[in-house]
């Protein structure tokens, strides 16, 4: 069979969300699949990193638009490649002008601009409605990276169940394990900050991600001291100040009693309030900042931290939570749309409208170890559900089933 796969983000040089997920499951068909025929559309981007010594049956086809790359580049490619049986796009978009009879699969990663409208650009919305509207009412077959998405789009686009087929995502499995002390403190080390002395966060710095209420939450943790952390501090001899320095005596304990808030990931789109909110809130020293990580970076970044924190509003799937808990960091995260079904019985769930709740559940992290030490062992039996593997292995049975 010859199978057409938009590889157009899997190349990318930072690969976040649905870049990762088109170039991890491109990379393990490669290992599962020596059978068919793949012919892998790129773009010509200067920032693409072009891929070296895979199977012979993977053709890697460079389309030379700039512009409008999948509405006229890649709608003309179907025309002239009359040999393909079936075009996977794993991620959302389809050109709206095709060869007919060229049978389609999608991935749908969310439906966060329906759901979230003013956290996508004007735009971003326009376009996602028109191909949410016209486009998965058309295509072959769907594929929903999680049951919420399926419900999603059943409930919300009306399409038919049969027509979805639900396939979890996965990770990597040789990154994303539980590292020894020794093995991630030179990360730590460079990024300026302290094993076991911080919670994370990992994801684009956008408003979806419910940060202002996260940071906002922090703030009341950090000044909401729980009877356990009192404990701490009044046995820290130099802790101990005249009145006169009460105010400075509350900053100093703040900053060498309790944890850091560090936020790994790229700037997004309406980010200004969430990078402007610590100092606004008196805790700028608290929090960090590090911008994008590369992948690399991130098992040392979830070994060392206390828990990670991952309060959003909506998910699609939620790849960092499963990133997490593979490395045995504790979870804290939404109790709305994907995330419990990645993190099953794993993790700590908040409502994620509630500041006071999820302050709250970090004060209960951060004092009671035996729990984080529970959260830890059952976040990694939990992880063992997913892989890049089964991701693959499922999708393939989907496209052989639309393209035969």
């Amino acid at each position: 069979m010859n199978i057409g796969f938009d590889g157009s983000r899997a190349f990318s040089k930072n690969r976040t969300g649905t870049e990762n997920y088109s170039y991890q499951l491109l990379k393990h068909l490669a290992k599962l699949d020596h059978t068919n025929n793949y012919y892998i559309y790129l773009t010509p981007k200067p920032y693409t990193l072009y891929p070296k010594d895979w199977p012979g049956n993977f053709k890697f086809i460079t389309i030379p638009f700039s512009r409008l790359w999948t509405q006229v580049g890649l709608a003309k490619q179907t025309f002239k490649d009359t040999h393909l049986d079936v075009l996977f796009i794993p991620s959302h978009t389809l050109p709206l002008i095709k060869r007919p009879g060229l049978k389609t699969v999608v991935t749908v990663h969310d439906l966060g601009a329906e759901y979230l409208p003013k956290t996508h650009q004007l735009k971003q919305r326009v376009y996602l409605k028109l191909m949410t509207d016209y486009q998965l009412k058309t295509v072959t077959r769907l594929i929903a990276v999680s049951k919420a998405t399926k419900e999603d789009l059943v409930r919300r686009i009306n399409i038919d169940p049969k027509k979805i087929d639900v396939i979890y995502e996965g990770y990597d499995k040789s990154a994303f394990k539980p590292l020894k002390t020794d093995e991630f403190k030179d990360t730590l080390k460079y990024y300026d900050i302290e094993s076991n002395k911080y919670f994370l966060f990992v994801g684009t710095i956008q408003p979806r991600k419910n940060l202002v209420r996260l940071i906002s939450a922090y703030s009341i943790f950090l000044n909401t001291p729980s009877s356990a952390t009192d404990r701490k501090v009044s046995s820290m001899k130099y802790l101990v100040y005249s009145e006169k320095q009460e105010s400075l005596d509350t900053k100093y304990k703040i900053q060498n009693t309790y944890p850091k808030l560090v936020l790994a990931g790229s700037k997004g789109w309406m980010s200004d309030e969430i990078y402007e909110l610590p100092k606004k809130l008196g805790i700028e020293d608290q929090v960090k900042f590090l911008g994008y990580v590369p992948d690399e970076n991130l098992p040392s970044l979830y070994n060392g931290a206390i828990a990670f924190l991952y309060p959003s509003l909506f998910e699609g799937f939620g790849l960092p939570i499963l990133e997490a808990m593979a490395c045995g960091c504790p979870v804290l995260t939404s109790n709305v749309s994907s995330m419990p079904e990645v993190a099953g019985s794993s993790a700590v769930y908040v409502n994620p409208y509630s500041e006071d709740k999820i302050a709250q559940s970090i004060s209960k992290l951060f004092n009671d170890k035996k729990s984080r030490d529970k959260l830890k062992t059952d976040g990694i039996a939990q992880s063992n559900n997913f892989s890049w593997e089964k991701c693959a292995k499922e999708t393939l049975s989907t496209l052989l089933s639309v393209g035969k």
